[in-house]
């Protein structure tokens, strides 16, 4: 129970939305790209140059993320960061992500469109259903949305929102979210709003549904995660070792046992590198941890080793390396991707709108 004194339980709608882990994803361009059971993929975080108090740092990024297309990584990830706390110390990707996604979207041709991750809880699910599915029908089907709770305290005072109830909100969020991209007709019941029959969101999702990723916990339980979630994206920890490595081993295997139907779900990592020009230098943390530095040879072994484990995606972010990102993109595309190859799957949906 919370402030909205109910549990997203409550949401009754007289056309249930799709149950997740089903095979609505089959035609779904983006996510068909992306993952595939004992497969891995690589996508590209952004921004691609960390944001100091310049936006001229983010010059040329389309271009750059126009470039990934055409290499055909699998995915770009953008960042959900509303407001700037010093004290946290990242602005993310500075755009709005669905605005910034839509623009990306007519850059791009192939390459599947992340968020990494929305904040379900601090946006109202009307609002988030309308951008998500307007990024989903311009793009041609290819947004996949990786979501989670928030951690950034200033923002939920700024939005006027108790932080310490954001598990229960974000589970009515999702319940919500489905319900309205859904096709239905009936009234839809929930603590966030109420909605009568005959009253729906339009447009609706290009192929007939938005897969949903649960980053972290997002306050919620293992078991919620494999019943509700259409993915997992966890964060992997310490990578300088395979020892390390493993570690999460046992933490993937836990989740898809829960896993209600037994379904092939994905899981995701990601990994802040410094792709250095020596391809035999070895795994090194830095920034406490937060960063990999590592050369070609040591991002190959890292890759396996995730693949060998169950992870089926992992996005890489450069904001802190040292080489000009053209050259990073390059080596990758080159001497990478053949090693993990996207997924051949439908194209991206016409759009002419």
């Amino acid at each position: 129970m919370n402030a909205l004194g109910t549990t997203a339980a409550a949401i009754r709608t007289s056309s249930p939305a799709p149950a997740a882990g089903s095979s609505i994803f089959g035609a779904h361009p983006g996510f068909r790209r992306m993952f595939a059971s004992d497969k891995l993929t690589v996508g590209i975080f952004l921004p691609l140059r960390f944001y100091q108090g310049d936006m001229r740092v983010l010059e040329n990024q389309a271009d750059h993320v126009a470039a990934i297309d055409r290499r055909n990584f699998a995915a770009v990830w953008v960042r959900d960061v509303p407001l700037f706390d010093p004290s946290f110390g990242d602005a993310g990707q500075l755009f709005d992500p669905f605005g910034y996604l839509a623009y990306l979207a007519a850059r791009t041709s192939n390459v599947a469109l992340v968020t990494g991750s929305a904040i379900f809880t601090l946006r109202h699910p009307i609002d988030l259903a309308k951008a998500a599915v307007t990024v989903d029908q311009l793009s041609g089907g290819r947004l996949v949305l990786a979501i989670a709770s928030g951690d950034r305290p200033v923002e939920f005072p700024a939005y006027g929102i108790d932080m310490d109830g954001r598990s229960v909100r974000f589970a009515e969020s999702v319940h919500l979210f489905r319900a309205l991209t859904a096709a239905r007709r009936g009234a839809i019941h929930s603590p966030l709003g109420v909605i009568p029959p005959g009253v729906e969101l339009l447009p609706k999702p290009a192929t007939g549904a938005i897969p949903l990723i649960v980053t972290g916990s997002s306050r919620q339980t293992p078991a919620w995660i494999a019943e509700h979630a259409d993915g997992w994206l966890s964060y992997p920890g310490p990578a300088v070792t395979r020892q390390d490595v493993m570690a999460l081993k046992p933490k993937i295997d836990a989740w898809r046992a829960m896993i209600p139907d037994g379904a092939f779900r994905p899981h995701m990592t990601n990994e802040w590198i410094d792709l250095v020009d020596d391809p035999d230098h070895p795994r090194m943390a830095l920034r406490g941890g937060f960063v990999l530095r590592t050369g070609r040879k040591g991002l190959i072994q890292l890759l396996e080793e995730w693949q060998s484990i169950g992870v089926n995606h992992a996005a890489l972010g450069i904001q802190f390396a040292q080489r000009p990102v053209d050259e990073i993109i390059e080596e990758i595309a080159q001497e990478v991707l053949p090693l993990f190859p996207t997924h051949d799957g439908p194209a991206a949906l016409p759009t002419r709108w």
